[in-house]
């Protein structure tokens, strides 16, 4: 990886949420997380812009879609490569998330943290 990516990981699980600092924070990523996605629409219209934002879909407060929905109007992190991690598979729920633009949709329960940094590598090569 030529540049360091700023990772944006957006979970209420707070273990969750260390265990993958931790494993992109090994990889060179310089990482941020909110527990909470109204906090973290909060950095975003801030001016925080993170080059990739990793984000859970059952989020008290704000779902992960709401989120989204939020940070497409207000045209938040356009450069933000957006990436679902849930585990919430409903397939109505997937087609949403996906028809507002993200890079990937990935389930947890199906995805050890090496192998979502391998997925989030891959991501990061094809978006540049």
């Amino acid at each position: 990886m030529d540049k360091k990516n700023k990772i944006f990981l957006i979970d209420d699980d707070s273990f969750m949420t260390d265990m993958y600092a931790i494993k992109f924070k090994e990889h060179g990523f310089d990482v941020s997380t909110s527990l909470d996605s109204k906090e973290a629409l909060d950095r975003l219209r801030e001016g925080f812009s993170p080059d990739i934002i990793l984000f859970d879909i059952i989020m008290p407060k704000l779902s992960g879609i709401e989120f989204l929905e939020i940070v497409r109007k207000e045209k938040l992190a356009n450069n933000a490569v957006f990436i679902a991690l849930s585990n919430q598979w409903k397939e109505e729920e997937v087609d949403k998330v996906k028809s507002l633009g993200i890079a990937d949709y990935i389930i947890k329960a199906e995805s050890i943290p090496s192998e979502v940094l391998d997925k989030v590598e891959k991501i990061i090569e094809k978006h540049g």
